[in-house]
């Protein structure tokens, strides 16, 4: 099953002998074997009874806590794994090292390279629309990654190519009923900015889950600058799937109707949009089945899940900070 998502409002999180068991109004509604969940994320306002909080934690389940409409609040996790040898590594690098100045390379390239990928296989999909600049600017962005030697001037192609690529994601939207001018995230003022940054919100839950598993600190990352409750490490990780995964996904959403513009509210003072409780249901599945969804690893040679791959790049990045590898290999997907 991998990760629960509770979206039912003040619904009862409890635990029966080795089951999660989730009730709402005394109706069961999940009855799952812990053996098979690895994370809970709530959305909304729900209740966890001592018995589950204890149960998770000792089963180094994470528990995290969203609002309805996707945004963090906060997450109760088992104590840090043990392996001080991987977080003296990660805090080494850190700053302005040769070690960081190379995973952010393989972020930014792994993050760019997949945007152009998506572009790329939009183009030869739809042959009515033309993204050929903005694929040229993206390849601009990619060409001097390996000769920058400068966090701050990676950031900035980073930027350049993020905003090569949200210039033309109206472009690849073939739903008459959804519309994007530009990313829009506090809050999100529409229905496609509310996707992308819902699908954010739950891809960072996943990738600061594996950080966890492998033994780092996830709020000292290399690309991400270091904020006060911000996991830095966790954005750095997820930045090479934000388009493999939660673009993708909303791009499916939206153009083959799984989500109508029935499924979206809006706040009527701050113009907040987000989903209904329907449409939360809708969008979890589909990136439930993305996750699961199989790929052919391209440094592993073999077949495994994005779920897995979450945790296996963030050891091919122990690994690297700890010496044991030359190269940190960002995901690029083909």
């Amino acid at each position: 099953m991998g990760t629960v998502y509770i979206t039912q409002e003040d619904a009862f999180i409890g635990k029966v002998d080795e089951r999660l068991h989730v009730k709402f109004e005394k109706t069961t509604i999940l009855d799952v074997p812990l053996l098979k969940v690895d994370g809970v994320v709530v959305l909304g306002r729900a209740t966890v009874s001592p018995a589950a909080v204890n149960e998770l934690l000792q089963r180094q389940i994470p528990l995290t806590f969203l609002t309805d409409t996707g945004r963090y609040l906060g997450r109760l996790k088992p104590e840090m794994t043990k392996n001080i040898f991987v977080r003296k590594a990660q805090w080494n690098a850190a700053g302005d090292t040769p070690q960081a100045i190379h995973v952010v390379q393989g972020f930014v390239r792994g993050k760019l390279k997949n945007y152009r990928t998506t572009l790329v296989r939009r183009q030869r999909e739809c042959a009515d629309i033309d993204l050929s600049t903005f694929i040229h600017r993206l390849e601009q962005a990619i060409a001097p990654i390996d000769t920058t030697h400068n966090i701050d001037s990676l950031r900035g192609l980073e930027g350049a190519g993020s905003a090569a690529y949200f210039g033309c994601f109206d472009r690849m939207i073939r739903n008459m009923k959804f519309s994007f001018t530009n990313r829009v995230r506090r809050p999100p003022t529409d229905p496609v900015n509310s996707l992308l940054s819902f699908g954010y919100s739950l891809l960072c839950h996943d990738i600061q889950g594996a950080a966890n598993i492998v033994g780092f600190d996830p709020y000292l990352g290399y690309l991400h600058c270091q904020r006060y409750g911000r996991p830095s490490l966790a954005l750095d990780l997820m930045e090479e799937f934000r388009p493999v995964i939660v673009d993708a996904v909303v791009l499916s959403a939206v153009n083959k109707q799984f989500l109508k513009a029935e499924d979206f509210v809006q706040e009527p003072v701050s113009n907040a949009v987000s989903l209904t409780k329907e449409g939360r249901k809708t969008f979890l599945q589909l990136y439930a089945q993305k996750k699961q969804s199989e790929f052919k690893h391209p440094v592993l040679g073999r077949k495994c899940t994005y779920q897995e791959a979450f945790e296996i790049q963030a050891r091919f990045l122990a690994k690297y900070l700890m010496g044991e590898i030359e190269k940190y290999p960002p995901l690029v997907v083909k």
